[in-house]
């Protein structure tokens, strides 16, 4: 298939050949060009956000919802910077995003030009890899690459940089490209059989062995194959918050979520275990405390798909490189090979986990402030909700809540910035994710700080039909912030109040500012109120749902891990004892 097109036309013909069928962008000078073939698209659809960053967090949740490419288009400058954000968001949390961007005319490069930044050096650390294409002719090979790089192996965000002069040019069009733009791009995906059986031997020489489960066996859509290898051996499982979903929290095997705000089980689990089975996780410092007391009686089976991320941080005894699906499938069937139908037993130990899951349920305390608990409005959204819709939170206090309160048994229906812990992210991830996944019942769980750093996506929304529902936890400050203010800080709230939802000021008053956006807005003060406002949004689908739920300042996410300080010093609740006593 050859034609001559213009640069812009190869852009817009690759995305069409490569299987994209929505972007969600913001047109200015340098990418304008793009934008002109856009409009004659009959497989893409283009959503026009209010701000750049919101199109790469709607790529991000596009992307976390259904598994498949999300993609972004910016202009160059401003516009390229303002995706920085959610750049390298997607990229601590492997999310396969491409972003597209206009640059400069090619002669103009490093002249300090109108609009002019060097977007590629300074997403370079942040993406898996960064194009500049000059010429037009190099048009569809580069997008070729970009997307088999941002899809593969390690899923992540690439960026493809294209100078204005490039997009205005012809040039004769063929498909599928023959230019080797990555010669050295050679993802692993097949393990080393002698390592998995090293591995099946090391679990099976194990009496207290643990499932840590990251958010690589979500990307690699190995959930199947973890439950099989869960079931077979019978190990305790914990899921990260990346992994919030790989496995059913209804599970008796599931202890929960390990780390800084995790289940006392889990963070206690991992510490006592002898073998961590660690699954498409990287032993981040959220999860492990201070590293060097993590789990320290235990062996290593790393398995992840990225060499880079084993031996980084814990040393594994066996390592692992490969597709989470593949390596999974493989240990189950090694496992299943080596034990020849024996049972293995790992009773004594389930003892101990059991005993800590009584004594230790994941629970709250309602602060009796005459304000609603922050915990209970979660607990109900989900209940309401079901474990079928998605749930895209902010970052801080809720997204804690969120993670903790609500009941996962799918994967893909959790969707929040990890890594990066990035404010604003839920709402423009809750629209992608709705846009992918148009179906399904999709919240933005978010706090009154993380919404007014993104809520102009409402408009987005509203123009574009696309109706979510967005629960503000509204509890009128900066609460995380706050949380540790009051615990490390002897209470000073230096610059944390946000004047949101005190009786004396609404500053901004969210129900008229939804309202303005063209939502349906409602306020919740009144325990009687929560189910009724929840089930209204819940069948409100003509336009997105804005519930301003406004609760108590004072409450707190436990049990906590403070920063940098052991896992066993975990505690249950604000004035307990930390749960490690160094015996079983």
């Amino acid at each position: 298939m050859t034609e001559t097109l213009s640069g812009a036309q190869a852009i817009i013909r690759s995305l069409e050949l490569l299987g994209v069928d929505t972007v969600f962008g913001l047109p200015g000078g340098a990418i304008l060009p793009t934008y002109d073939p856009l409009m004659d698209s009959s497989k893409i659809r283009h959503i026009l956000v209010r701000h750049e960053q919101g199109a790469g967090h709607a790529a991000e949740g596009y992307a976390a919802a259904s598994g498949r490419l999300g993609v972004c288009i910016a202009t160059s400058g401003p516009g390229a910077t303002n995706l920085v954000t959610a750049i390298a968001d997607a990229h601590m949390d492997s999310v396969p995003m491409l972003a597209i961007t206009g640059q400069v005319n090619s002669h103009a490069i490093g002249t300090d030009a109108f609009q002019e930044a060097d977007i590629v050096g300074i997403t370079m650390p942040i993406t898996k890899h960064s194009f500049l294409v000059t010429k037009a002719e190099d048009i569809p090979a580069v997008m070729a690459s970009a997307i088999e790089i941002a899809t593969t192996g390690r899923p992540g965000p690439v960026l493809v940089d294209v100078a204005k002069d490039a997009q205005n040019a012809k040039f004769e069009f063929s498909w599928p490209p023959t230019k080797e733009m990555t010669p050295g791009y050679k993802p692993v995906t097949d393990p080393h059989g002698k390592q998995v059986q090293a591995a099946a031997e090391l679990i099976l020489q194990s009496k207290k062995p643990i499932l840590y489960v990251g958010g690589g066996v979500i990307r690699a859509g190995a959930h199947k194959e973890l439950h099989k290898l869960a079931k077979l051996i019978g190990a305790p499982v914990t899921t990260t918050l990346m992994a919030r979903g790989a496995y059913p929290d209804s599970d008796p095997q599931h202890l929960g979520m390990p780390g800084m705000h995790g289940t006392v089980p889990a963070v206690t689990g991992l510490q006592k275990a002898d073998l961590l089975i660690t699954l498409g996780a990287r032993f981040d410092d959220r999860v492990t405390g201070d590293v060097k007391t993590f789990a320290k009686g235990a062996k290593v089976i790393h398995v992840d798909i990225d060499p880079a991320e084993i031996g980084k941080i814990r040393h594994a005894d066996v390592p692992i490189v490969g597709d989470a699906k593949v390596v999974i499938a493989m240990l189950t069937q090694e496992l299943e090979k080596q034990l020849k139908g024996k049972k293995y037993d790992i009773s004594e130990w389930w003892s101990y986990l059991i005993g800590l899951k009584e004594r230790y349920p994941l629970g709250y305390n309602d602060l009796d402030d005459g304000k609603l608990a922050p915990q209970y409005v979660i607990e109900r959204i989900g209940q309401l909700s079901g474990p079928e819709a998605i749930y895209a939170a902010g970052v801080g206090q809720h997204q804690m809540w969120s993670a903790q309160f609500i009941n996962y048994e799918n994967p893909n229906t959790w969707l929040n910035s990890g890594g990066a812990g990035t404010m604003g992210y839920a709402v423009p991830a809750a629209m992608g994710a709705k846009v992918a996944m148009p179906e399904k019942l999709v919240w933005a769980i978010d706090g009154d700080g993380c919404f007014q750093m993104t809520n102009q996506e409402l408009a987005t929304c509203t123009i574009n039909q696309i109706p979510i529902k967005v629960a503000i936890i509204n509890n009128s400050s900066l609460g995380m912030v706050r949380q540790w203010q009051t615990l490390f800080y002897n209470k000073r709230y230096s610059n944390t109040d946000l004047h949101t939802g005190t009786d004396t000021q609404m500053v901004p008053d969210f129900v008229k500012l939804s309202d303005a956006y063209g939502c349906l807005a409602i306020r919740v003060e009144k325990v009687e109120e929560v189910d009724a406002a929840i089930k209204l949004a819940m069948e409100t689908n003509d336009r997105p749902v804005v519930i301003d739920f406004i609760v108590g300042r004072d409450a707190m996410v436990w049990p906590m891990v403070p920063a940098g300080v052991s896992n066993d010093a975990v505690q249950y609740a604000r004035d307990a004892a930390p749960i490690w006593d160094g015996e079983e």
